[in-house]
């Protein structure tokens, strides 16, 4: 047997949240060929691994990269961390099924400009990822905003029976065609008029296929826990999962409020099937929410359309040089985006240390100054807070990033180390792998990432992508 790769004498974490094992893996084709103390058989390639960890590849349960990974599809944001899968469609705003006429509405215009929304139904997004082949893989959930915009008379307003029952035919023909499920973005303008019947009554679509409910809730603010009680009600509703995005308690009054809410979580998970994924920053990003500008903490601007020079200071400072508060400075800048540094880093570690949480970077791809969390999400978890700070072992931090992530999405066949799954492979030096984007130089690759395979093909090394690409759609396991 002559293979296509053959990883010598590797560290390997297999995904599982297992100890770490000594060993050889060799890669035929897209797939694990073999993995074995010692493989003498012939490789076209032979790769020393001696000092290095070999994981899964890792998946970036939470992006809004939809579009982005088309428009460029060598995604050096993502695979320069050692990411080879991503899941769309988060937040209630997909690129999938979505038809727009004239103009994005908020939120969904944190995704592309109206020119990109090509894709009416997932059939369409999918041949188009398989004919451009990405760095990555993908794949989506359907996003609850873009199904209502297609359909409802105004977005500020909750959805009628008949628009209910449009949506919900629409969601069907996504999910047979391979959607992991649907999310929501219900803390946002143009969703937050949802009635929770509005949702269960789409959550009932997800049951058939056992498909995913992920949900920016309501509120991260005061009033999370009644959120959380929602989110949790649609999953009992329809007896499918939940998927709380992003988790976190915002707002300076509800700083170390997390052992309330994972306490909550602890609780239910009792009963019905519920997780969290979370990135590991103490700021948030997003639209420049006037309802959430405050003196509390810092906000950082990272683009406005009006005035495209204050990329890059706070709030505070661009208040100051016009001489005005920051209230009235936040409607100057209008439109724009920002950093809200909204968290208490105490929170921060206990939702990344609770057994139901996996890590997803929520980067906006499209900001001119984006959050760091963009390009440093995945080695800043292995690197600060494993290695640094001994939060979890290394073992726990690559199956937060691998397997718990694949099977939480229904992921085929990935997420794991093991023979016949895709060759989904980072190779990375566990005392050198670092996060060096930082929210003054954003977009710097990380250290430590040696080698990223992407289904037996490799798309970086020395910190530069091969130009080869084997990028797919993933579509959620049917059996499950």
């Amino acid at each position: 047997m002559k293979y296509d790769y053959l990883l010598k004498n590797a560290t390997v974490f297999d995904g599982t949240g297992n100890d770490s094992f000594s060993s050889d893996v060799a890669i035929n084709n897209d797939r694990i060929a073999k993995i074995s103390p010692q493989i003498t058989d012939d490789a076209d390639i032979t790769i020393d691994c001696t000092g290095l960890v070999l994981s899964p590849g890792f998946i970036d349960v939470h992006t809004h990269d939809d579009l982005i990974v088309i428009q460029k599809p060598d995604y050096i944001e993502k695979t320069s961390q050692g990411v080879t899968s991503i899941i769309v469609g988060n937040c209630g705003i997909s690129a999938v099924c979505a038809t727009l006429h004239g103009v994005v509405p908020d939120p969904i215009d944190l995704l592309g400009s109206l020119d990109e929304f090509t894709f009416p139904d997932l059939t369409s997004y999918k041949e188009r990822i398989n004919q451009i082949s990405p760095s990555v893989n993908v794949g989506t959930l359907v996003g609850h905003t873009t199904l209502r915009n297609n359909c409802v008379e105004s977005l500020l307003k909750p959805a009628t029976q008949d628009n209910i029952e449009v949506m919900k035919t629409k969601l069907t023909e996504a999910l047979e065609q391979g959607a992991l499920g649907l999310s929501t973005g219900l803390s946002y303008g143009n969703a937050i008029n949802s009635s929770t019947e509005e949702i269960c009554a789409l959550s009932e679509v997800l049951t058939a296929y056992r498909g995913l409910y992920a949900t920016h809730m309501r509120t991260e603010y005061d009033g999370i826990i009644g959120a959380m009680e929602e989110a949790f009600l649609v999953g009992r509703h329809a007896k499918v999962p939940v998927q709380i995005s992003h988790h976190k308690c915002a707002g300076a009054k509800n700083w170390g409020r997390t052992v309330e809410t994972l306490g909550l979580i602890d609780k239910c998970r009792l009963e019905q099937d519920i997780s969290c994924d979370c990135y590991p920053y103490r700021a948030g990003s997003s639209n420049l929410d006037l309802s959430q500008v405050t003196a509390d903490y810092d906000i950082l601007i990272t683009w406005s359309t009006p005035h495209p020079e204050m990329s890059g200071k706070t709030l505070e400072e661009i208040a100051a040089a016009w001489s005005t508060d920051i209230h009235q400075a936040a409607a100057r800048l209008q439109p724009a985006g920002a950093i809200y540094f909204q968290m208490h880093e105490d929170d921060v570690r206990r939702v990344l240390q609770h057994a139901s949480s996996m890590v997803g970077s929520d980067g906006l791809p499209r900001d001119p100054n984006p959050h760091p969390r963009l390009w440093g999400t995945f080695p800043r978890v292995l690197g600060h807070y494993s290695r640094d700070e001994q939060l979890f072992s290394l073992a726990t931090a690559i199956h937060k990033m691998t397997g718990l992530s694949a099977q939480r999405f229904s992921l085929s066949d990935r997420g794991f180390i093991k023979e016949n799954y895709f060759a989904d492979i980072v190779l990375f030096d566990a005392n050198k792998i670092n996060a060096t984007a930082t929210f003054e130089k954003p977009k710097q690759r990380a250290d430590g990432i040696e080698y990223v395979f992407v289904n037996g093909v490799v798309a970086y090394t020395d910190k530069q992508m091969t130009g080869n690409r084997a990028g797919r759609f993933m579509e959620r396991e049917k059996n499950q």
